[in-house]
């Protein structure tokens, strides 16, 4: 039987997950009154703002390591931040509006992210690009090796899954620097699925059977694969990656913020996010992982969220219903 100051740590952690989906929610809320509004800044400042003020009621003595920028670059939600009403010592990593183009223009996928760990056990990851690669739970450990070519790769997945080439599906980032990827991949005979932004969305997906990706790589923000590792940890998937470097300051920076590790390290799934984590995302615009924001009058709105602990491996999602004339706050 564990002890009464484990059971209290264990109710308090389920109960912070549920605090965690608050936030999320209040961002996405926030966020939602630009959706196609074509402006994206003004879409990620309402997030934000949201979402450094619903951290002031979670009962964390919270540090930001994976934000919205260095302190001179961000005025909320920057590297270093402490937020929290008090508490337990935790790392967190936000992305306040992932997709802050897919809200502006109204396109799937938009979401606000939130993964909490202990203190020290976020990679603290510059604002670079990282090199990915991501499936799902239930295949051999290495199925998958970022050194591997990608052909080889979607060999071994399409074998471990008992399935043809033909029926895997990888999703990558439209970016010209991803053209050999994509042909590869059509070369050995898989699908390949493009998405504009949002790979955090895009690398859970690759780990939920109905989402119908089975392997997400390429490149993409570094911030972004702390947070898609977070989750993923959560989820029994498989992950490894690399950050990127396009000169020595970025190198630099990197091994500053990581003394003693080489900057350029094959990275697997604990490197990225280890201990206990709890994760959360609430859908802006509805996409493959979660629905958007509906709005109903009057004043009232229903967001979708999923919410995660990689202590037991549940998934929750979460249909929550609001009204604005009963909040402390208004998204508008």
């Amino acid at each position: 039987m564990p002890t009464a100051s484990n059971e209290e740590l264990f109710y308090s952690d389920r109960n912070l997950a549920l605090e965690l989906v608050r936030v999320t929610e209040a961002a996405a809320l926030a966020s939602a009154h630009w959706t196609g509004r074509g402006k994206k800044n003004d879409a990620d400042g309402a997030a934000v703002e949201a979402m450094r003020k619903a951290f002031d009621t979670v009962a964390i003595d919270g540090t930001v390591v994976i934000g919205e920028g260095e302190m001179d670059e961000a005025p909320m939600l920057y590297i270093g931040e402490k937020v929290g009403a008090g508490g337990p010592a935790m790392d967190i990593a936000v992305d306040p509006l992932e997709g802050t183009n897919l809200c502006a223009k109204d396109m799937p996928n938009a979401i606000t992210v939130v993964a909490l760990a202990e203190r020290g056990n976020f990679l603290h990851a510059p604002d670079v690009y990282m090199d990915k690669i991501i499936v799902g739970s239930g295949l051999p450990e290495g199925v998958v090796d970022i050194d591997a070519a990608i052909d080889a790769n979607i060999r071994n997945l399409a074998k471990a899954r008992k399935c043809d080439i033909g029926d895997i599906t990888l999703c990558a980032l439209d970016r010209e620097r991803h053209a050999e990827l994509i042909a590869k991949t059509r070369e050995a005979g898989a699908r390949v699925r493009l998405i504009s932004d949002g790979d955090v969305a895009a690398g859970i997906a690759a780990c939920l059977e109905s989402s119908s990706v089975d392997i997400y790589a390429g490149s993409g923000g570094a911030p972004e694969g702390v947070l898609a590792a977070a989750a993923i940890r959560c989820m029994g998937g498989q992950m490894q990656a690399r950050l990127m470097f396009e000169d020595d300051a970025q190198r630099e920076r990197a091994q500053k913020m990581n003394p003693g590790k080489k900057p350029d390290r094959k990275l697997g799934l604990t490197d990225l996010a280890a201990g206990d984590v709890l994760f959360s995302a609430t859908g802006v615009t509805s996409g493959f992982l979660l629905e958007g924001i509906k709005r109903l009058p009057p004043q009232r709105a229903v967001t979708h969220s999923l919410v995660m602990r990689s202590k037991s491996g549940t998934l929750r999602f979460i249909e929550g219903y609001h009204n604005f004339n009963r909040k402390t706050w208004s998204p508008n």
